[in-house]
C-alpha cells in the first residue's frame, strides 16, 4: 500500500508541476569601485541598494566638520582665534578629503541617521562575547583609505569588495578565519549585528539599485563566467527605479526629478544631525558646562598610562584620536587601562595638564568626563574615534 501511495503521489507532482515549490531568484547588489569611493560602495553594498551618494555623505561629512570646530572653538585659549583652532581649519575637513575617502564617523552617521543601525568595531565588549560571529548580518572593513562591505545574503556570506569584478562568497566555516585574517593584515572590522534592509527577490526591489551591479545569485554561485547582471537582464527597462535621495533612475540611468511620500533628504540629514544641534542649545550648553567643570575642576586624581602593547596583543584595542592641535593619532591600549589613561595620553601628547583635557567620542560626541573610572573596553572605545580639546 505505501508503495502505491508514493506512485500515485509522484505521478501528481508529474502531471501537475505547478504544485512543486519554486525556487526563490536571489539578485546581489555589488557596486564597482569609482575613484576613491570605496566608502560609499562599502555603504550601499551593505545595505544591497543605491542608498548613498557622494554627495550625501559629503554633505555630512561637512557637518560632522562643523561641529568638530564648534567643539574645539569652546576653548580658554582664544576660541577661534586660538593657535590650535586655526590650525584645524586650514587643514581642511577631518572627515573627507579631495579623493572622496570619507571617515568611519561619516559611514556610522550615514547608517544611524537613515536605518537607525549602529557600526560598532566587532572587537568592543558585547559584539563576539555574546554571539557567534555567523549570526552577524554584516560587517565593514577599513584599511588606510580602503573599506569594503562583507554582508550576509540568502544564508550565505558575500564578499562585496568593490574592487572585485563580482562578488565572491564566503562559507560560514571561513567567515572567523576570514576576519582574523584581515585583522591580523591591519584592517579595522566593524559590524552591523542585525535589522539590515532585507535582500532583492524581486524586480521592483532592483529598482532600489542601478542595473548594471546586480548580479543573479545561482550564476555566480555555479561559476558561470557569463553571469547575468541586471543591464543584461531583459527586464531592465521596466520601471524608472527610486533613489534613496529622493530622485529616480530613467532608462538612460540619468536622474530625474520624482515626488516621493515621506521624509526628504534634508530631513533625513537633519535628523541625523539632531542631536548635535541641542549642543547648541543654552540650556543644554550650561548642563555641558557643568559636566565640564565637574570632571576638570573636582576630578584631581592622577591616571596611569601603561606603556603601549605589541601589535596583536590579543589584550589591547586600537584607539584613534583628533588631539586638540587638530593632528591625528593612533594607539593602542590594554582593555584594561581606564579611561582616564586617554586624558594622560592626550595630555603628555599636547605637553598639558590631563585636568585641562576634554575628551569626546562617538555620535553625536559625548563627554568622557563622567567615565574615567571605566575599563576602555566596557567604555566601548574599541576602534573609536576620541575627540580632544584644551578645555
Amino acid at each position: 500500500k505505501n508503495i502505491i501511495k508514493k506512485i500515485i503521489i509522484l505521478l501528481h507532482i508529474i502531471i501537475h508541476p505547478t504544485n512543486q515549490p519554486k525556487t526563490m531568484t536571489v539578485w546581489i547588489y555589488h557596486e564597482r569601485q569609482e575613484a576613491l569611493l570605496c566608502g560609499q560602495h562599502a555603504l550601499n553594498n551593505l545595505l544591497q541598494r543605491h542608498a548613498f551618494t557622494p554627495d550625501t555623505l559629503s554633505q555630512i561629512a561637512n557637518q560632522l566638520d562643523a561641529m568638530e570646530l564648534n567643539f574645539m572653538a569652546q576653548n580658554n585659549e582664544g576660541g577661534v582665534h586660538s593657535k590650535d583652532y586655526l590650525k584645524r581649519i586650514q587643514e581642511g575637513s577631518g572627515n573627507v578629503d579631495e579623493q572622496g575617502n570619507f571617515s568611519v564617523e561619516v559611514l556610522r552617521a550615514a547608517l544611524l541617521s537613515r536605518y537607525r543601525l549602529e557600526l560598532p568595531n566587532i572587537l568592543q565588549k558585547g559584539i563576539l562575547d555574546e554571539r557567534e560571529i555567523t549570526t552577524i548580518d554584516g560587517f565593514i572593513c577599513n584599511k588606510s583609505a580602503h573599506w569594503f562591505a562583507i554582508r550576509k545574503i540568502n544564508g550565505r556570506y558575500w564578499n562585496l569588495n568593490s574592487t572585485l569584478e563580482r562578488p565572491e562568497v564566503i562559507s560560514h566555516f571561513q567567515l572567523a578565519s576570514e576576519v582574523d585574517k584581515l585583522r591580523g593584515a591591519g584592517y579595522s572590522v566593524f559590524c552591523v549585528v542585525e535589522s539590515l534592509p532585507e535582500i532583492c527577490t524581486n524586480e521592483a526591489m532592483m529598482d532600489q539599485g542601478l542595473p548594471q551591479y546586480w548580479w543573479k545569485e545561482d550564476d555566480l554561485l555555479k561559476g558561470k563566467t557569463n553571469a547575468m547582471t541586471r543591464a543584461d537582464d531583459p527586464w531592465k527597462n521596466v520601471g524608472s527605479g527610486r533613489r534613496l535621495d529622493g530622485k529616480s533612475y530613467n532608462n538612460n540611468g540619468a536622474a530625474a526629478s520624482l515626488d516621493v511620500s515621506g521624509m526628504t533628504e534634508d530631513e533625513m540629514l537633519q535628523m541625523a544631525m539632531m542631536a548635535s544641534l541641542e549642543q547648541q542649545d543654552p540650556s543644554s550648553a550650561s548642563a555641558s558646562d557643568s559636566t565640564k567643570s565637574a570632571s576638570i575642576d573636582d576630578n584631581t586624581q592622577s591616571y596611569e598610562l601603561a606603556d603601549e602593547p605589541p601589535e596583536g596583543n590579543p589584550g589591547s584595542i586600537k584607539i584613534q584620536f583628533r588631539l586638540p592641535n587638530g593632528s591625528r593619532a593612533v594607539r593602542r591600549f590594554f582593555k584594561s587601562e581606564t579611561v582616564g589613561a586617554l586624558y594622560t595620553y592626550v595630555g603628555m601628547t599636547c605637553g598639558k595638564d590631563h585636568r585641562g583635557v576634554e575628551l569626546r567620542a562617538g555620535f553625536p560626541p559625548k563627554d568622557l568626563g563622567s567615565r574615567k573610572d571605566e575599563t576602555v573596553e566596557d567604555a566601548g572605545l574599541a576602534g573609536e574615534m576620541v575627540h580632544g580639546r584644551i578645555a
